[in-house]
C-alpha cells in the first residue's frame, strides 16, 4: 500500500527496506552458487482492459494461494520462501498476530485484507475467510494467507485448505517457527531438558465452543512441559483444573506477553498463583502459558530481555 511507514526499525536496529535489501542479497547468493527454491508464483495481469481497448478472451488466469506462517514476531525468524512470497504477492490476507516489520515486506500496489480475530472480535467469520481466498485464486491473484506462527498449529490452516481443495484452488504451506518454539527461546525457558522434561505438550484454552474443556489427566503427566495457547482469558479454570488432577500448586509456571517482539514481558509465578500475579502485573493477551520445571530455569536463561535492556542502556 502506497504510503506504508518504512521506517520501521526490527528488534536489531534493521529497518524496513534493509530487511527487504538483506533477503534479496541472500537469495541472489544462493542462486549464485546453484541453490534456487521453488518458482513464485507470477503476477497476476490486470483481468480488466484499459479504456477503449478491447476486451481479453478465454480463461480467467488461475490464481494460487500460499499459505505462509509469519512465525511469532520477530521478522528475522521468517523463513525466507515466506518472505519471497509476500514481497511477490498480489494480495495479502493477515492475521492479527502478524508482527508489523512484517507487514512492511508486502508490495506497494499488493491489496492488503486483515481479517484478525481477537477475543471476542473477529473482523470476519472464518467461513467468510474462506470464501474471500478461494474468490480472490478465481480471480486470478497470487495470494498470500499470513498467519501468525505456523498455520497448521492452532491456526487453522486445515480448515482453510479444506476450502480450497474443495473448489479446486492450487495452493501451497509454508511453515513458520510456531509460538511455542520462538516465545519460549526468547524468554529463556527450554521446552525439554533432560533433568526437568522428557516430553512436551500444546494444547489450546479456547475451543471452538469457546470452553477449556481439555484431556486434563494428559496434561497433568509428570515430567512433561505444558504450552498453552489462547489461554489468559481461561486460566483460573485451567490452573483449577491442572491442581484437582494432580499437578502441584507450586509448580513452576509462566506467562509471556509479546513474545519475540522488542514488547516482551514475562511473569513467572507457580501454577496456582499466576492468575493473580498476572492481574497485579496487568498483563493481557496475547501471551502464552508455560508450565512445567523447566520454568525455574529461566531467571537464569533470560538472555533476549539481557539483550533488550542493554540496548536501551
Amino acid at each position: 500500500m502506497a504510503g506504508q511507514d518504512t521506517s520501521l526499525t526490527c528488534n536489531n536496529g534493521l529497518t524496513a527496506p534493509a530487511l527487504s535489501s538483506l533477503l534479496q542479497r541472500i537469495v541472489d547468493r544462493l542462486e549464485a552458487r546453484g541453490i534456487s527454491g521453488r518458482p513464485i508464483p507470477p503476477r497476476s495481469r490486470s483481468l480488466t482492459p484499459p479504456d477503449g481497448a478491447p476486451a481479453r478472451q478465454g480463461k480467467t488466469p488461475d490464481g494460487v494461494v500460499s499459505l505462509v506462517g509469519a512465525g511469532p514476531g520477530d521478522p528475522e525468524l521468517l523463513t525466507l520462501r515466506a518472505a519471497r512470497l509476500i514481497a511477490a504477492a498480489d494480495a495479502v490476507v493477515y492475521d492479527h498476530l502478524v508482527g508489523e516489520h512484517i507487514l512492511t515486506l508486502i508490495r506497494d500496489d499488493a491489496e492488503r485484507v486483515y481479517v484478525g480475530k481477537e477475543a471476542g472480535n473477529h473482523t470476519l467469520p472464518q467461513g467468510e475467510i474462506n470464501t474471500l481466498l478461494v474468490r480472490m485464486a478465481q480471480a486470478g491473484k497470487h495470494v498470500v494467507r499470513l498467519k501468525g506462527g505456523d498455520p497448521f498449529i492452532f491456526g487453522r490452516g486445515g480448515e482453510e485448505i479444506e476450502e480450497l481443495v474443495q473448489s479446486g484452488v492450487r495452493f501451497e504451506v509454508v511453515p513458520g517457527i510456531t509460538a511455542a518454539s520462538g516465545v519460549s527461546a526468547y524468554a529463556g525457558i527450554p521446552l525439554t531438558h533432560r533433568d526437568y522434561a522428557q516430553s512436551c505438550t500444546f494444547a489450546t484454552g479456547h475451543l471452538q465452543d469457546g470452553t477449556a474443556d481439555l484431556d486434563w489427566a494428559a496434561l497433568a503427566r509428570p515430567h512433561q512441559t505444558v504450552v498453552i495457547y489462547m489461554g489468559i482469558g481461561a486460566l483460573p479454570q485451567i490452573s483449577k483444573q491442572l491442581i484437582a488432577h494432580g499437578v502441584p500448586a507450586d509448580t513452576p509456571a509462566a506467562a509471556v506477553q509479546n513474545g519475540t517482539t522488542d514488547h516482551q514481558r514475562t511473569v513467572v509465578a507457580t501454577l496456582g498463583t499466576l492468575a493473580d500475579a498476572l492481574a497485579e502485573a496487568g498483563l493481557r493477551p496475547p501471551a502464552l502459558l508455560i508450565v512445567g520445571q523447566v520454568v525455574k530455569l529461566h531467571h537464569r536463561l533470560d538472555w533476549y530481555q539481557h539483550a533488550l535492556a542493554e540496548e536501551t542502556a
